[in-house]
Parts: structure tokens; C-alpha cells; sequence
């Protein structure tokens, strides 16, 4: 006689099913090919950072399956929480959730050394010619239109963000403050006194804890990331203090570095604080060289952020181009992987959000002095202003990307100029 086979009952399967393993614990990645997945990411995101994200997700996700689309977007919720450039954020998360502490690093070197690149050939060819008259021409008409491509971000921003008086007031006093108070330190009492603003005035309206999180933190034991790295944080810690070493490779790190950690919104708010720093505080380039190196820095992939290698540059060379971009990348990365394992908690205390709603509010204001002082660098003819409407109205009208309209505009500012 044939043995009977004993068949599960129903109720039993249907009661415990078995639970799915994440994507990045059923299929180990190894380091080379993080690597080459974000050197492609990082060579195809030309556009700013939210292409890079659009890039990465369907890299990471729809592709290749290494993580779920749900594991990124809490990646992307803690990126945009956290200060520094939110593409390289997210690209650190991604990398840590795959591999840890290496991982991490591999995939933020990777993904933004094509951008770096392209800026070390930019400040080779701008400082070499860039007082010929036919490249003077081609910033004239870029001038404007990086003025445009910054109030129109900020604009958008503004109709995302800004749900009340308040928050509008805010943006306003952070607008006035910066356009007549330029300068680090005012940028640093500006966002602090926004933050109390916030918690005193929003700290009721904080929305309710979203339940995603707590799925998030358990897929994220699930997966066995490790305790928030000490080491990082000491070393965050410890970077304010290069600004008293002698070595200007030192002071170019902790000028770039602080302001990394205090980049709450995206890389366009990146830009009053360079313009605050680098130009009014330490001098190390002229108003006119920062437009440029804006405009450069939107034709490159990745954030725009990557024109802090410009600046490092013309400081100190090649070395001088990496110790500000490590600077500008590194501190907010480190943050990003200190704080994995804290998603929950940063992401759902009402008073953390309170105090960001008023950050940000000031953020906007500080975004759109940022288009106000660029824009003070176009030539006072009436080409400039209609290249800045017709930029600001594709933006808004057509959303084009940036990396068409700048080299148009360059072209432009050649034939009229």
C-alpha cells in the first residue's frame, strides 16, 4: 500500500503565510556592482536631483530588485529630512541598507564621481578661458536663466510647502533678512530662530504619526543593519574644528561641511549660503565666478551642490576641487547612515517636525534672495529680462529641464551679446 500523504490543513496555511524575504537579503549585492550600478546612475542623472532619484529608483528597484519601492521611499522620507544634498542622501541609505558602512560610501563615490569630473574639466577650461570674450558672451545669457531656474524651484516649493500665514511670514522675514543681512552668521541665527518659531507655533499641528514607519523600522531589522555608527557621528562632531586648522585644504572642508549640514531643502538652498560664505565671508571667489559656477554646475549630472568643486578649485587646485566636494557630500551621507536605524523617531516627533516646518519656511525665503542675487549678476539689458521670463515661464509652464534650457541660454547670450 502506498503511504498516505499527509496534506497541510487549509486553515493552518491560510492563518501563517509565509513571510517574504526583502529583496536585499534573498539576493546579496557585492560592492563592484553597487558601484557600477551608481557610476551608470550617476552618468545618466543630468537634470538635478530629482532625476537622480527617478534614476535611482528604477535602478534599484524596478531592475534590478534589490530593495522594495516601499524600503526606498522611506529612504527618500529620511533623506529629505536630514540636511544635505537629498539624492546623495537617499544614494547613501540605499547603499548602507545593501552592503552597511562600505556599501554606503561605494555608492556615494560612485554616484557623484561623474559630476565631479565634468566640474574639474569646467574650472580647468573656465580658468584657462574664461576671459575670452565668446565664453563672457555664453554667461551672459546663462546668468538669467539660472536666475529663473532658482525662483522657479523656489516657487514651486513655496505652492508645495507654505500651507498658512505663518509659514508665509517666515519666508518673507528669511526673504528681507537675507537680502539685507548677507552672511553666515546671520544664516545660522535666521534658521535657528526659525526652528524655535516652528516648535512654539506648528508644534500643535503636527500630523498624526504615519503607521509606514513602524513597518519601515521592522524591515529594517529584518534586514540586519547595524547600530547607528558612532564613529560617524564623532566624526560630524569633530568637523567644525577644521575651520581653525592652518592648511586651507582643512578650511575649505569645514566651510563646505558645515554648510552641508545645514542645507535643509535641497541643493537650491545650497546657494545663498555659498554666495554668504564664499564670497562675502572667506572671499575666496568673486560674485560673478559663483554664477558661473552655478551655471556649470547645471551641466553636470547630479546636484548642484557639485559647484562647491568649482570653488575648491580656483582655491587650491585638484585638491583643493575634492576637499570641497568631500565637504559638501560626506557630513549629510555620515548623517544619513548614523541615523537609518533612528527613521521612526526623526521621522514622527511632533516636535521635530515642528521645528523643520518652520526651518523650511525660512529655507524658501532664503531660496528665493538666492535668485535675487544671482540675478543681480545679468546684464542690464532688456535680452536678460526676457530670457529670465521666457526661462521662468517653461520652467513653470512646460517643467523642461535645466540641462536644455542653460546651454539654450548660452547660446542665446552668444548670438546677442
Amino acid at each position: 500500500m502506498h503511504a498516505r500523504v499527509k496534506r497541510p490543513e487549509p486553515a493552518a496555511a491560510a492563518a501563517a503565510p509565509p513571510e517574504p524575504l526583502a529583496p536585499a537579503a534573498a539576493a546579496p549585492v557585492t560592492l563592484a556592482a553597487l558601484c557600477r550600478i551608481f557610476l551608470l546612475v550617476g552618468c545618466t542623472s543630468f537634470g538635478g536631483f530629482m532625476v537622480m532619484i527617478g534614476v535611482t529608483q528604477n535602478a534599484v528597484v524596478e531592475r534590478r530588485k534589490l530593495l522594495t519601492a516601499a524600503e526606498v521611499l522611506d529612504g527618500l522620507t529620511l533623506a529629505s529630512v536630514l540636511p544635505g544634498p537629498m539624492a546623495i542622501n537617499l544614494v547613501a541609505y540605499i547603499g548602507y541598507r545593501l552592503r552597511g558602512a562600505a556599501g554606503a560610501a561605494v555608492c556615494v563615490l560612485a554616484a557623484v564621481a561623474p559630476a565631479f569630473l565634468f566640474m574639474l574639466a569646467f574650472s580647468a577650461v573656465y580658468f584657462r578661458w574664461g576671459h575670452v570674450a565668446a565664453l563672457g558672451q555664453v554667461f551672459m545669457g546663462v546668468v538669467p536663466a539660472v536666475a529663473a531656474i532658482i525662483l522657479a524651484a523656489g516657487w514651486r516649493m513655496c505652492r508645495a510647502s507654505v500651507s498658512d500665514w505663518r509659514e508665509a511670514a517666515l519666508a518673507l522675514a528669511a526673504l528681507a533678512l537675507a537680502l539685507l543681512l548677507p552672511g553666515l552668521r546671520s544664516t545660522f541665527l535666521m534658521l535657528f530662530v526659525a526652528a524655535l518659531v516652528g516648535w512654539r507655533c506648528f508644534g500643535s499641528d503636527a500630523a498624526p504619526v504615519r503607521r509606514r514607519a513602524a513597518g519601515a523600522a521592522k524591515a529594517v531589522a529584518r534586514a540586519g543593519a547595524a547600530p547607528a555608527p558612532r564613529r560617524a557621528l564623532l566624526l560630524l562632531a569633530a568637523l567644525p574644528l577644521l575651520g581653525f586648522a592652518p592648511g586651507v585644504l582643512l578650511k575649505l572642508l569645514a566651510a563646505f561641511a558645515g554648510m552641508s549640514l545645514l542645507m535643509f531643502g535641497g541643493g537650491y538652498v545650497f546657494i545663498p549660503m555659498l554666495q554668504q560664505t564664499v564670497v562675502d565671508g572667506y572671499g575666496w571667489v568673486s560674485r560673478r565666478e559663483l554664477v558661473d559656477a552655478l551655471a556649470m554646475g547645471q551641466l553636470t549630472p547630479g546636484p548642484v551642490a557639485i559647484s562647491a568643486a568649482f570653488i575648491g578649485y580656483k582655491v587650491a587646485g585638484v585638491a583643493g576641487a575634492a576637499a570641497a566636494a568631500i565637504g559638501v557630500f560626506a557630513p549629510a551621507a555620515l548623517l544619513t547612515v548614523a541615523c537609518a536605524r533612528l527613521l521612526e523617531r526623526l521621522r514622527d516627533s511632533a516636535n521635530v517636525k515642528a521645528a523643520l516646518r518652520g526651518v523650511r519656511a525660512a529655507v524658501l525665503g532664503m531660496v528665493c534672495a538666492a535668485a535675487v542675487v544671482v540675478g543681480k549678476a545679468a546684464a542690464p539689458q532688456w535680452v536678460s529680462l526676457a530670457l529670465f521670463a521666457l526661462t521662468f515661464g517653461l520652467l513653470l509652464r512646460y517643467k523642461l529641464e535645466a540641462v536644455w534650457i542653460v546651454p539654450a541660454a548660452g547660446l542665446i547670450g552668444y548670438v546677442v551679446f
